[in-house]
């Protein structure tokens, strides 16, 4: 990843909590924490942040009320070949017609690019699915009633009446924080309080989540591993995390980023 990309996510994510670790960042963007401490040196320099032992912090915090979960515009390039591999694997699994539901992450984010020759109905939280599928794509868009969060891109209520028990899918498809043998988790009690309400309106629940979310935890439990009927993944899985999900008895598919780049390229010069 570029020197640049790197701050850019570094200021990102410093917006999201007041201070960040080297550690973070550097699971953020896959570089080693000798290049982050070197990136927030450099910041500090530059006066966009302040250092501080271990990691760094806002020069002027985040105002209260945001959302513990990542801001969008952070995850949204971390591990992009993954999360593209994966996004395709989901929308081949949806036949014309199809309803299905689409939580406002940055994995789920992917499938629009798939799905733009399809004619689906979906029910999304997503203010950037929702946007990008109504511009560019057949389907038919619903979404929830409720407060747009900008960083998350994320359209959240606490009420019941929000149009979501109104729809029904076959299928919702789910990026979570991480996965584990407890369940899928997330860092927010209000996205998880959506999402359950989503969950209760598809037959099934297919989690999508790169490699990298079965080394992560959360405080929170959206549901647990048993609720899950698929887990879409890439090639980078553990062993030991391909055993938990076969003996919960879920159906994996993996899927391969180098594979998928060379059949889009045959596509484009085809």
């Amino acid at each position: 990843m570029h020197e640049r990309e790197r701050h850019r996510i570094i200021l990102s994510a410093i917006q999201e909590k007041s201070v960040v670790t080297v550690q973070d960042i550097s699971e953020l963007t896959e570089a080693s924490e000798a290049t982050i401490r070197r990136d927030i040196a450099a910041l500090h320099v530059q006066g966009k942040i302040r250092r501080v032992r271990g990691g760094a912090e806002a020069v002027h915090p985040p105002q209260l009320g945001n959302l513990a979960a990542r801001p969008f515009r952070v995850s949204e390039s971390v591990n992009i070949d993954k999360k593209r591999a994966i996004a395709r694997q989901a929308v081949e699994l949806c036949d014309p017609g199809d309803a299905i539901i689409l939580n406002g992450g940055t994995t789920t984010f992917q499938m629009v690019h798939y799905m733009a020759a399809r004619r689906l109905q979906v029910m999304t939280n997503s203010f950037a699915i929702a946007e990008h599928l109504v511009k560019h794509s057949k389907c038919n868009v619903s979404v929830p009633g409720g407060a747009i969060y900008r960083d998350q891109s994320l359209i959240l209520s606490p009420f019941e009446n929000d149009a979501i028990r109104n729809f029904y899918a076959r299928r919702f498809f789910l990026g979570a924080q991480g996965v584990g043998a407890l369940g899928i988790m997330e860092s927010d009690a209000l996205v998880i309080q959506s999402e359950q309400k989503l969950m209760h309106q598809a037959d099934e629940l297919v989690v999508m989540a790169d490699s990298s979310k079965f080394h992560r935890r959360s405080s929170l439990i959206l549901c647990p591993l048993e609720r899950v009927s698929t887990i879409i993944t890439d090639d980078g899985i553990p062993e030991e995390a391909v055993r938990m999900i076969e003996n919960a008895g879920i159906r994996l598919i993996v899927a391969s980023p180098v594979a998928q780049a060379i059949k889009e390229d045959s596509s484009s010069v085809a």
